[in-house]
């Protein structure tokens, strides 16, 4: 790959639990990732217009809140009418499985549940990075 990869990571809503995110981030840096990490309490408006400015390969969402039904699908939109279709929208959270189901079903990348191993996400991106970057 010709540049790091670029991942916009953020708490969408009013999920306030962040040491999860901030040790993925912590380990992303690690893996030789450029992380842009927005903090809590962003909008899924805030999300994309950071994505789109920091010119992200991977929007990376923790939603711990139970909105991942509302915050998933609207980041989708949103990258949807700013033709952004070369992004990886992927994340995390308290999801079920019949929830993962639905959200993979309208463009979500894999979601992750607590006690995932670090590695498997970093792998899972770089190899979506590698086989989707334009």
């Amino acid at each position: 790959m010709d540049r790091k990869i670029r991942i916009v990571m953020a708490k969408p809503g009013l999920d306030g639990h962040d040491r999860g995110i901030k040790v993925l981030a912590s380990a992303y840096r690690d893996a030789g990732m450029e992380v842009i990490y927005l903090g809590l309490r962003q909008t899924p408006e805030m999300i994309v217009s950071a994505a789109i400015q920091e010119d992200a390969d991977v929007i990376a969402l923790s939603v711990l809140s139970g909105a991942h039904m509302t915050v998933f699908p609207r980041v989708i939109d949103l990258m949807k009418e700013n033709e952004i279709d070369d992004v990886l929208l992927t994340g995390g959270g308290i999801i079920s499985d019949k929830d993962k189901e639905s959200l993979t079903d309208i463009g979500i990348g894999q979601l992750f549940g607590p006690g995932t191993p670090v590695q498997e996400t970093v792998d899972y991106i770089i190899n979506w990075v590698k086989n989707n970057r334009r």
